[in-house]
């Protein structure tokens, strides 16, 4: 279910808003005051933000602002303001739509979906800071779930940690040594040759051929690296 965050301060607006988002099936999460607003659009995330322009506290256009240095939520602005510089404004900030009050219930839910649409045509309708995609490889680091070519593998924790550190840090040589203390940690037993073993176990699942390893590339004298 897509989870709509709305700003508004206006209790007759934002019943509307919700009553018609939740009719269509979204989740609706409300509040009315700019800082109270700003603070949920940066901790939290939302498929799209209804934003009003005039709040108590920080303002839309702030607001706005503040979520584009981070964010790229589709933002649709709600406001009275009929003019012209305040539309440009708005979107010159980095809103994607303006719909002005009066607005009719049944377009603000289209404009919805559209930008929400618009949206994951362009991020593949994943969240690109906790799903890491080279080629057929696909790594969500928030599940701790690996796919190769669509399917799922499963790796052991060290694996996995081992494998998603790399892909974070792509065509960086670590030695080995490095990734023991970085994955095992300074204190624990054993030695960097176990960072091997497990090279090897990952390379065995997601690698084509594991002999000529497409991802994870030994750098003979140095260490690993991950291609992209």
């Amino acid at each position: 279910m897509k989870k709509i965050l709305i700003i508004e301060d206006d209790e007759k607006i934002t019943e509307i808003e919700r009553d018609y988002l939740e009719a269509n099936d979204f989740e609706v999460e409300l509040t009315a005051t700019g800082n109270d607003g700003l603070e949920k659009s940066i901790s939290n995330d939302y498929d799209l933000i209804l934003l009003d322009i005039m709040l108590p506290g920080v303002d839309g256009f702030q607001i706005c602002r503040e979520i584009r240095k981070i964010k790229e939520t589709p933002i649709l602005l709600v406001s009275a303001k009929r003019e012209d510089v305040d539309k440009i404004r708005g979107l010159g900030i980095g809103a994607d739509d303006y719909i002005v009050k009066p607005f009719s219930p049944s377009e603000l839910v289209a404009r919805v979906k559209s930008h929400i649409a618009r949206y994951e045509r362009l991020t593949g309708g994943k969240n690109q800071a906790n799903i890491l995609n080279f080629g057929d490889l696909e790594i969500n680091l928030d599940a701790h779930r690996v796919f190769v070519a669509g399917n799922e593998i499963t790796l052991a924790n060290r694996e996995f940690e081992l494998l998603a550190f790399l892909a974070q840090n792509p065509n960086i040589v670590f030695s080995r040594e490095r990734l023991f203390e970085r994955i095992w940690g300074l204190e624990a037993l054993g030695d960097s040759a176990t960072v091997t073993v497990h090279i090897n176990r990952i390379r065995e699942k997601i690698e084509t051929n594991p002999n000529k390893p497409r991802y994870i590339e030994t750098i003979w004298g140095s260490g690993y690296r991950f291609n992209f």
